[in-house]
């Protein structure tokens, strides 16, 4: 009978080519993972921080919360009845101009009052009336929600 030639690789006439029929790509998420991660715990950290830094003690009210798409500007009164803007500490006739020139003369934007909650009604209203006296229309006063809140 006839001998048939093999050489050795199982495969006649391919001379040492590779089978391409299917190549695996694999994408190797681990890294992204852990930079996500990190992410999360910076903003976790850093997300309490980004509230208005000056300590008020708001009075409580069972209103409803303000939703809106924009960020508000916060004007704050401590309990010495010092005027902030955000972190910024203004007098009563400055305010009305800082705000104008924060928002760039938008009108529209929102403004949230906090007053603590041992000053007295009439400078809350002082406050109310420069901000409405220079036509700032969306005017809000802050307050704490009694049941999302305790009292220290």
């Amino acid at each position: 009978m006839g001998a048939s030639f093999n050489s050795g690789s199982g495969r006649r006439g391919h001379y040492g080519r590779r089978r391409s029929s299917a190549q695996m790509s694999e994408i190797n998420v681990t890294p992204m993972v852990d930079v996500m991660l990190v992410l999360l715990v910076i903003f976790m950290v850093t997300a309490p921080l980004l509230t208005v830094g000056v300590e008020v003690d708001l009075p409580k009210t069972k209103a409803g919360e303000i939703h809106g798409q924009d960020e508000p500007l916060a004007v704050s009164i401590d309990k010495e009845g010092k005027l902030f803007v955000q972190d910024t500490a203004v007098e009563l006739d400055g305010l009305a101009p800082l705000l104008m020139e924060i928002s760039k003369n938008n009108m529209d934007i929102r403004i949230f009052v906090r007053g603590d909650e041992k000053i007295d009604y009439g400078t809350v209203m002082r406050v109310m009336g420069v901000l409405n006296g220079a036509g700032f229309s969306k005017v809000a006063l802050i307050a704490r929600n009694p049941a999302n809140s305790q009292k220290k």
